[in-house]
């Protein structure tokens, strides 16, 4: 593990446990055992670290995506479940981290920043979706760009709703089973 490792490691741990607000800077370079200078060659502020968090969950996410079993012959239907268990998955496993993370992006200053890790996620949904395109069980009319940015959106509020919210009458089993109904009809081709 590298020092920039150590260091996201170190803060996840302590914000995991105490939250952003009472995690110092000097607290998160003790736990990884490196000196206070290390944390500022990697980080300008410990806001700017929370975008660092942000990119492994978002790669954690893209990871685990990455190796769902979908093969060319994958139903629409088959990967927008995958898909919805998998956003659901991550952020039951994340939950802790996800809630100081919107929390602590509001000290930071981009969220363009915020948006662009999600990029390669959204890409490999693109491409996924594509291949629905080519057998013509995707309509036409969307574009694709737009199509991967409102699933990944509906999948993380219907999880968040569940995990972080815990809205009232929200279940993690129903509240999938009407998230899979809804994008696939939604998306579907009625021909």
């Amino acid at each position: 593990m590298n020092k920039k490792e150590a260091i996201l490691w170190a803060a996840v741990d302590l914000m995991g446990e105490q939250g952003f607000e009472k995690t110092s800077v000097s607290q998160i370079v003790k736990n990884a055992g490196v000196a206070q200078g290390t944390f500022y060659l990697y980080f300008q502020s410990k806001s700017e670290l929370v975008l660092g968090i942000a990119a492994h969950i978002i790669e954690d996410i893209l990871k685990e995506a990455m190796s769902l079993p979908l093969s060319a012959d994958t139903p629409l239907k088959e990967f927008i479940s995958q898909l919805t268990d998998l956003m659901y998955h991550q952020t039951l496993k994340h939950r802790k981290l996800i809630g100081f993370i919107y929390s602590g992006t509001a000290y930071y200053s981009s969220f363009r920043e915020w948006e662009n890790l999600y990029i390669p996620y959204y890409d490999w949904v693109k491409e996924k979706l594509s291949l629905y395109r080519e057998k013509d069980r995707l309509k036409e009319a969307y574009d694709l760009n737009y199509l991967s940015n409102f699933i990944i959106g509906l999948l993380e509020h219907g999880a968040e709703q569940v995990y972080l919210m815990e809205t009232k009458g929200f279940d993690g089993t129903g509240s999938k089973e009407q998230l899979k109904m809804f994008i696939y009809e939604a998306i579907a081709s009625t021909k």
